[in-house]
């Protein structure tokens, strides 16, 4: 009897199934992609690598890039994005994007069957990569790493895409694709593309722009010929002169323009510093267009030879607010990246007013006071202080009033004299200048003509203060009307008023700048100029009822201009911009406050007509004239404090004298010379002179010392 056999062939199915269930376990396992993102992730993690500037009514004004790892703009939503570049990027990449699950299964079979017949040519294909495929290796880079090929790799492409797909819109996925996308250079995403490569918005970009960006997106870093051949085939178009042409012009990167307009560059750098950062500054694009045409105007017809550089600050008087801030316009510049309106340079006489309204203030001078425009050398710590005048001429006596507004050096010292240095020190670091750290010696009497540095912004505020009535407020960029600080009073409102009136009377400042110079406007309006030393920086700045316009011209790398003053420099500069400030609008003089009147007044002794002059009340007088010598106080001119004197070698030592010479009355007073008696003041003595240092003292008839000089022989 023979024992059926039961079939081996169901065991070997058995085998078989387990062991493709194994494989594909495995293969699972294998190609296991890494977890997507959720779209709203993706749109939270996003940070562009620039940063916004806008002005005070929300109009772009820059942008600043503060990411340097990688070039991209704000996320583009996709109805921001021009249907041409839509439609030719789905045409050319994955024409069946809107029907497939993140799988195209007819192009993978295409592709498949592709590889497996020989002879084919032609531009390379694209394969079965889909927009999804391409995405999530965006998300992941670990999925498209270089080298890896292999079939492992496009199946992970694949369920990643597939992944996508089941959570994603396919249009946030369309959405995600033009944001992440690699473009030519550092560009990521089609708003730092269409920006650097097309000098256009996503939403402007033409059919021809579109089939551009979509015939690199192969290859980013392509020739013009390829990119054009690409782009012909995308376009579909029998002429393809125009795409050649743009296709060169994209690849040389002639025009790649910027779309923002680039119109505060120097604020957005002080200003931004956070990718994705959006601040509302108080600049108004108007004004700030006007100051830089005003600028750039000025420096053009100066040449480059002649100054390079410029900066313009504009305040609103009552708020504080920066309405324009030019740090610099370009052109020649050899330090264009420098911010001119933030650098701090030499004062020159713009400093002169605060000393003038401090020593008005105290009563000690007033607009009508007589100063000696003489020579005057000063005894400090450094040697001997000799001020000239910026014409090197003196006018003898002149009132306050003309001293100030022709910006004379020589009574501005002598205003200083008066004053304190430490106590003009301690004001200008109220007003602001707050670059001025060290005590009044360190700075010595050369304070008075602008010897230390500050910068447009603090020049600019400090005349808003005298502008606003001696009240002082700091300055705002960002838009912050609801919360500004509480001025506080500096100046007196007298002594702000009278200097505000010297500063815009042209009749006084006529000797030194002419009767109708770029500082003389149609309405009311106070000015200033400076220079400082060797020429290196020009200012002025001025205030009418409304603004404060603050101008400086130079060169940012330290050498001086050649053939610029105060009136040929930055004034012009500053006219322009209070005219198309005041536009339709001039400025009205200011109200005079209480604690001022007004006199008639003649100055005999002097070159100044008799005039109506302003005074803090109590102080007014009819005439002011210079003082006699008799009248004026007894002190020793000669020698004069740290002076050095040599004894000739070629003359016996018993043959040589010293001078004495004093002014003022000093009948009575003595002389004594190293605590010795050397005589009567008056008796014109001649001292014989030893090598050493000496200290010579003028003594009343009471025995009080009333002047005192140190001097030096060799």
């Amino acid at each position: 009897m023979e024992i059926p056999r039961h079939p081996r062939w169901p065991h070997a199915l058995a085998w078989l199934a387990l062991a493709l269930l194994i494989l594909v376990t495995i293969a699972h396992l294998l190609t296991r992609p890494p977890a997507m993102p959720a779209y709203a992730a993706v749109r939270a993690d996003w940070k562009p690598s620039e940063a916004w500037l806008y002005d005070r009514d929300g109009r772009l004004l820059d942008s600043e890039r503060v990411d340097f790892e990688r070039r991209r703009l704000a996320w583009v939503p996709l109805d921001a994005i021009s249907p041409a570049v839509r439609s030719a990027v789905v045409q050319a990449e994955d024409r069946r994007f809107w029907s497939h699950g993140g799988v195209d299964w007819l192009a993978v079979a295409s592709a498949a069957r592709a590889r497996l017949t020989a002879g084919r040519t032609g531009d390379r294909s694209r394969g079965a990569s889909t927009l999804a495929m391409q995405l999530a290796a965006f998300l992941d880079p670990g999925l498209a790493q270089p080298g890896q090929r292999d079939w492992r790799a496009k199946l992970r492409q694949m369920r990643a895409a597939q992944a996508l797909a089941a959570d994603w819109t396919h249009a946030q996925m369309l959405e995600a694709y033009f944001n992440l996308v690699p473009l030519r250079g550092e560009a990521q995403g089609i708003g730092a593309g269409a920006r650097a490569l097309f000098g256009k918005r996503p939403a402007d970009m033409t059919r021809t722009d579109a089939a551009l960006f979509a015939g690199l997106l192969p290859n980013p870093a392509a020739g013009a010929d390829t990119l054009a051949t690409r782009a012909c085939r995308i376009a579909r178009t029998p002429d393809c002169t125009a795409i050649r042409a743009a296709a060169a012009t994209l690849v040389s990167g002639e025009h790649a323009a910027r779309v923002d307009p680039a119109l505060a560059p120097h604020l957005a750098v002080r200003l931004l510093d956070k990718p994705g950062k959006r601040v509302t500054t108080t600049i108004d694009r108007r004004i700030q267009t006007a100051a830089i045409v005003a600028l750039r105007r000025q420096l053009s017809g100066l040449g480059s030879d002649r100054v390079r550089d410029g900066a313009v600050v504009v305040l609103d008087n009552a708020t504080g607010d920066v309405l324009a801030y030019v740090g610099g316009v370009g052109l020649k510049s050899t330090a264009s990246q420098v911010d001119g309106a933030n650098a701090r340079r030499q004062a020159g006489s713009t400093l002169k007013p605060h000393l003038y309204a401090q020593v008005i203030e105290h009563g000690w001078l007033t607009a009508a006071s007589i100063l000696d425009d003489s020579p005057v050398q000063l005894d400090t710590a450094s040697g001997l202080y000799v001020p000239k005048n910026y014409d090197h001429s003196f006018k003898g006596p002149v009132s306050v009033r003309h001293a100030l507004a022709a910006s004379l050096n020589v009574p501005a010292v002598r205003a200083l004299v008066i004053d304190d240095v430490q106590q003009f020190r301690d004001r200008l670091w109220a007003l602001g200048y707050h670059g001025l750290v060290e005590d009044g010696e360190y700075y010595g009497f050369s304070l008075a003509l602008g010897s230390a540095e500050v910068s447009l912004v603090e020049q600019a505020n400090a005349f808003r203060t005298l502008a606003n009535m001696g009240k002082w407020s700091p300055v705002h960029f960002r838009d912050m009307r609801d919360d500004r600080a509480v001025p506080h009073q500096v100046v007196a409102p007298a002594a702000a008023f009278i200097v505000g009136d010297i500063l815009a009377d042209a009749s006084a400042r006529a000797d030194a700048f002419g009767a109708d110079s770029a500082l003389r406007l149609p309405f009311w309006a106070a000015a200033k100029t400076g220079t400082s030393k060797g020429m290196r920086d020009n200012w002025c700045i001025g205030f009418t009822d409304r603004f404060t316009v603050a101008v400086w011209v130079g060169n940012l790398e330290g050498d001086s201009m050649r053939a610029v003053s105060g009136t040929s420099g930055a004034a012009p500069v500053w006219r322009d911009v209070m005219l198309a400030l005041h536009a339709g609008r001039p400025g009205k003089p200011p109200a005079m406050p209480a604690g001022v009147e007004a006199r008639q007044i003649a100055l005999p002794g002097t070159r100044e007509p008799p005039r109506r002059e302003y005074f803090l009340t109590g102080t007014a007088q009819a005439e002011m004239a210079a003082a006699p010598a008799l009248a004026r106080r007894p002190r020793i001119t000669s020698p004069v404090s740290g002076s050095v004197y040599a004894l000739d070698p070629d003359i016996p030592i018993d043959r040589q004298r010293l001078g004495v010479a004093v002014s003022g009355d000093v009948a009575g007073h003595r002389l004594v010379l190293d605590r010795k008696p050397a005589g009567d003041a008056d008796a014109g003595l001649q001292l014989l002179p030893r090598p050493g240092s000496h200290i010579l003292l003028l003594v009343d008839p009471g025995g009080r010392t009333i002047d005192r000089v140190r001097f030096t022989v060799r």
